[in-house]
């Protein structure tokens, strides 16, 4: 039996810093440690300032999910301060918010994910040259087309938000522009353009047809568009089976709406669906360059270790439900918000993928009726003072998953903050007992072919989680 060790990074097309340690016998990875090498420290930026900085602060976390970042904090004061956005205003504030992760979605798929395909590795694949057609960095006809037709969609966030990334739109009291009639017409004709690019690009058919797929033999006759392609390397590559997860999901719920979230929150766990218990988060730090106590998020702090203790290889946290790891994302989404195909397609690479194509469909067909439902005449904003002192959560889906935003301030002063990440659920370290984050035990068995410093089985796992390391240290 031959055993080595490798170190595989830095990771290009990953939003931050990733490193992972692979341990290798006869070929195949058999134990790997993720490393978050770089500490950002906004949590503690946040500290002895004005508890609505964090609406300026958090959002720039992140110049890919920045809305994601901005709802979470406004919906922490809002709790806080027991102020509700009126439905308008929460109707406006969902619709910025998949606009936002529906241009994710297609950023990842186009440019992240699929450009591995066009790599040398594969020449002489039956679809190779179709690969490096399409999807080729930088020079690619489906990357310059996603490219295009993301900056067309994101113009909707600069009609109701003034920006992106990085608005002060979305308050806790509800959203800063009430649009107007010519507005929601325009909004609905950036919609119906953005459709057009997924059903003859992306797809090559109506999102209905793919959103009513629902099983993995209906997905697999699906062949037009670049997700037809996406599935014939898949069946060719075995992507089905690699990096398979534990089949635990946990989703806070995406986008609040008057009396509802969009898309279910809860855990799924053994095959069936369980209620989501917040209050079963803890934050184990044994693997963490961290100080203090395993902790629950409202009562967590960021204190880094500074000598960088032997026991430890990561500066992310490892969050654990119920003392269990929790794979978030997509997928989770909508296994757990009840979808048939998303339920029966799997744990692995291509039930990741499954899972964000079937959610840019639904997330196209969800924004869709949220534009009709605009209603100029009506209120978006709801204005009330921050009581003096409070706590609250915000919890939100950001494109990757579950993300939570915990804040505590006393006499006019952010005296705690606490924010865990969807990256920081998949990407986390091992915990106390030993066992390993979502990614971690995803990557045991993934080949590695002799002479691979940056084994391309591995590329793929990483890959479909879409890592986004500057928000898992913050």
């Amino acid at each position: 039996m031959s055993q080595t060790n490798l170190v595989v990074g830095p990771f290009n097309r990953v939003e931050g810093d990733l490193e992972v340690t692979l341990d290798i016998s006869d070929g195949a990875v058999a134990a790997a440690r993720v490393n978050s090498p770089l500490f950002r420290g906004f949590e503690m930026m946040l500290l002895g300032k004005d508890p609505r900085d964090a609406l300026t602060i958090t959002p720039r976390i992140c110049g890919i999910c920045s809305i994601s970042q901005s709802m979470a904090a406004a919906l922490a004061l809002g709790d806080a301060a027991g102020i509700d956005m009126p439905p308008q205003g929460r109707l406006i504030a969902a619709l910025l918010h998949a606009v936002e992760n529906l241009a994710d979605h297609v950023t990842h798929f186009n440019l992240f994910f699929m450009p591995d395909f066009a790599r040398p590795v594969y020449s002489g694949q039956g679809w190779h040259d179709q690969a490096i057609n399409r999807f080729t960095a930088m020079e690619g006809s489906a990357a310059r087309a996603a490219v295009t037709a993301r900056a067309d969609l994101l113009h909707i966030v600069g009609l109701l938000a003034g920006k992106w990334p990085h608005t002060l739109a979305v308050q806790p009291g509800g959203v800063t522009k009430a649009p107007s009639v010519a507005d929601k017409v325009r909004i609905q004709t950036t919609l119906r353009s953005f459709r057009k690019y997924l059903e003859t690009t992306l797809f090559g058919r109506p999102l209905e047809e793919f959103a009513a797929l629902t099983t993995h033999d209906q997905l697999q006759t699906w062949t037009t568009g670049d997700v037809g392609l996406f599935l014939r390397i898949s069946s060719d590559i075995g992507l089905e089976t690699l990096g398979q997860g534990a089949g635990r999901y946990v989703s806070y719920g995406a986008y609040p709406l008057p009396g509802r979230r969009a898309w279910a929150a809860g855990v799924w766990e053994n095959g069936s669906l369980h209620p989501l218990e917040t209050e079963a988060i803890r934050e184990d730090l044994s693997h963490a360059w961290m100080l203090g106590p395993d902790a629950h998020p409202k009562d967590g702090k960021t204190e880094p270790d500074e000598a960088m203790r032997e026991s430890a290889y990561s500066w992310c946290k490892a969050p654990r439900l119920a003392g269990k790891p929790m794979e978030t994302g997509a997928l989770a989404r909508q296994i757990i918000d009840g979808h048939p195909l998303a339920r029966t397609i799997g744990t692995g690479v291509e039930a990741r993928i499954v899972g964000r194509l079937l959610e840019i469909a639904r997330t196209q067909m969800l924004l869709e009726d949220l534009a009709a439902q605009i209603d100029p005449k009506e209120r978006f904003m709801t204005t009330a003072p921050l009581p003096k002192s409070g706590s609250g959560v915000g919890l939100v889906e950001a494109a990757r998953g579950a993300l939570g935003h915990w804040t505590r301030f006393e006499q006019g002063k952010t005296t705690q903050y606490q924010i865990i990440a969807p990256t920081t659920w998949n990407f986390s370290p091992r915990d106390s007992a030993g066992t390993p984050g979502p990614l971690e035990a995803a990557l045991v068995g993934a080949e590695v072919r002799a002479g691979e410093d940056t084994p391309i089985a591995v590329q793929h796992i990483v890959r479909s989680f879409d890592p986004c390391m500057v928000c898992t240290v913050h």
